[in-house]
């Protein structure tokens, strides 16, 4: 064998190198892993969701009567005093009379006027029977001061006089109901929506609740509206609050007074504010993917001086930031970094370029980072994103 390898040297070679190279290959290589540094930094634990702004108090303003509203000449945005005419009303316009209708019409006014004509005759008929009764009365009493009729023909004569007194009343009643019955029916005929009337109709004002804006017109052009149809909606821009909606879950952490703050409205700074109520009653929405969440509306009140958000307005849209714990000197790790072990968390730490199994005590997590409370010191090394070929004790090298 040595004979043959001093005799063709280069074949010994070869069989060194392959030797060499299937040693090498087999030889445990190190895991290339990602690492990080644990390092005390601030820390917040935080809940974002999109938000709204909306005026605190708005007002909708609301016709008080059937009619017909006149032509708006305001826009959405117009300044408003309290008080203030927005709009007026006119009565409806008559309905038109059709052919029978108008037939029907005349036939009531000529009854009207027939039954005005009976009534006056009555009267008059009241009237001469009243006369008579109170001559008699005027001639008996004379007779029964001297006595020479009965007390009860007397009364008889004088209870005559105060019947026939009342029947003219009536009769005269009865005119005045028929007179004006004539003039129902002449109204009917004459004011249809067909005729024409110079005489200006009576204007119903709606005014403005408060000092406000203009949010909303419900109702621009000239057109008939019913008691109670929304018109407008006014309100004061300068008193906004957010509402947002987050899930139900995510609103049992949420409490009164806890900071929040706005990012991406459109200005140069976020802006801050402070969580003032949740909402006790949820409601259903389904998101983006079709899936039903339970939603909670959280109102929030802005806390920064009013002149960095005077830009806002009703409806705009915020990202609302709702920071449940933060400290500024935190120990933590990457939350990547870390793993269920037994029945807590662990995590691999660098050593001599090797990775060793640490069990840690985890304290508040976000979605990138993890507070360590004890387990690992600030410096050391810690692999992120552990594969399944990191073990405890295997060299590893960084990338």
């Amino acid at each position: 064998m040595f004979t043959l390898l001093r005799q063709h040297p280069v074949i010994a070679a070869v069989l060194v190198a392959i030797g060499a190279l299937l040693i090498w290959g087999y030889w445990p290589q190190p895991v290339l892993v990602e690492a990080a540094i644990a390092q005390r930094a601030p820390l917040a634990v935080t809940i974002e969701e999109e938000g709204r702004t909306r005026v605190i108090d708005r007002y909708i303003v609301s016709a008080p009567v059937d009619g017909v509203a006149c032509r708006v000449q305001l826009d959405v945005g117009d300044a408003v005093e309290r008080g203030q005419v927005l709009v007026a009303i006119t009565p409806l316009a008559s309905q038109v009379l059709d052919p029978r209708s108008r037939a029907q019409a005349k036939a009531r006014v000529a009854a009207a006027e027939s039954a005005l004509r009976a009534a006056r005759e009555q009267a008059l008929a009241a009237s001469a029977n009243h006369e008579l009764a109170a001559l008699d009365l005027e001639r008996l009493q004379p007779l029964m001061v001297e006595g020479l009729i009965s007390r009860e023909a007397f009364d008889k004569a004088e209870t005559i006089a105060r019947t026939s007194a009342a029947s003219k009343r009536s009769a005269e009643f009865n005119v005045e109901v028929a007179e004006y019955d004539l003039a129902a029916a002449r109204t009917a005929l004459e004011y249809s929506g067909a005729t024409t009337d110079d005489t200006p109709a009576e204007r119903v004002p709606v005014r403005a609740p408060i000092d406000g804006r203009i949010l909303r017109i419900e109702h621009e052009c000239d057109g008939p509206v019913r008691t109670g149809e929304p018109l407008f909606e006014v309100g004061d821009p300068t008193w906004l609050e957010v509402e947002v909606d987050v899930l139900s879950a995510d609103a049992v952490r949420i409490r009164s007074g806890q900071p929040v703050r706005f990012d991406r409205w459109g200005g140069d700074r976020p802006l801050h504010g402070r969580v003032r109520t949740v909402e006790p009653v949820g409601f259903t929405k389904t998101s983006a993917l079709g899936v039903e969440e339970q939603r909670v509306l959280v109102i929030s009140d802005f806390t920064s001086p009013p002149r960095e958000w005077a830009r806002l307005g009703d409806g705009y849209r915020v990202e609302a930031l709702f920071v449940l714990w933060q400290e500024d000197d935190v120990l933590q790790v990457p939350a990547s970094s870390l793993f269920r072990y037994r029945d807590g968390w662990a995590l691999f730490v660098i050593e001599d370029d090797r990775a060793r199994r640490r069990e840690v005590q985890v304290g508040h997590r976000t979605g990138l980072a993890a507070q360590i409370v004890a387990g690992v010191d600030a410096g050391e090394a810690v692999v992120v994103h552990p594969s399944d070929a990191v073990e405890d004790g295997r060299r590893v090298k960084r990338r």
